[in-house]
């Protein structure tokens, strides 16, 4: 089982969300796929992908987080456990998201969302120091990242498998270049066959 959490005013729509969906249909594994949307409340973003997480196999659950999914990612993986792909992921988002507060709208739609100032502590809450096993965390991050601070990504997660892609963009806009990567990380080789 596959988890897609993307990003901070991001959507099941995002690029890489999409790209991957597709990925899973193409190998006939579109039931062991969830991206679902987000709300803008942490905590309740944690209990969606809890209830999610909750009704998948562990050993064989990865959760794929992008940006602030990625900050999620970390959390849920320390909890059960699992593998977890980073792309991107924001390392200190109660002070990214401070400038945040108030009601603003998603990229992919002109839904208004209000990012609350108690969400600020509900991150505080999620922080992870310190990742535990290393091996099971894949960190694709990009030196163009326009956003967050790829060197504090790098560090972050020590001992991790990295990838540091030079140039890029926050989207990471060469995805699909590494989508059989993170797949084959995920324990789906390219025929569809889950390989762990």
């Amino acid at each position: 089982m596959i988890l897609y959490l993307h990003g901070f005013r991001s959507s099941p729509q995002s690029f890489k969300a999409r790209l991957m969906g597709q990925r899973m249909r193409e190998l006939g594994l579109q039931d062991m796929y969830a991206c679902p949307q987000l709300p803008a409340s942490p905590a309740g973003a944690i209990a969606l992908a809890r209830s999610i997480a909750d009704g998948a196999d562990q050993r064989r659950l990865t959760i794929v987080g992008s940006s602030l999914g990625g900050f999620y990612a970390t959390w849920l993986a320390e909890q059960y456990g699992c593998r977890a792909v980073l792309l991107n992921p924001a390392v200190q988002p109660p002070r990214e998201l401070e400038s945040y507060v108030g009601v603003t709208t998603q990229y992919h739609s002109d839904e208004p969302f209000e990012f609350k100032r108690e969400y600020i502590d509900e991150l505080r809450a999620l922080a992870v120091d310190k990742i535990s096993r290393p091996e099971r965390y894949f960190l694709i991050a990009a030196t163009g990242d326009e956003v967050l601070d790829w060197r504090e990504m790098v560090a972050h997660y020590p001992g991790a498998r990295q990838t540091v892609i030079e140039g890029s963009d926050h989207g990471i806009a060469e995805f699909a270049d590494y989508l059989d990567d993170v797949l084959a990380f995920c324990g789906v080789d390219g025929s569809g066959k889950a390989v762990s």
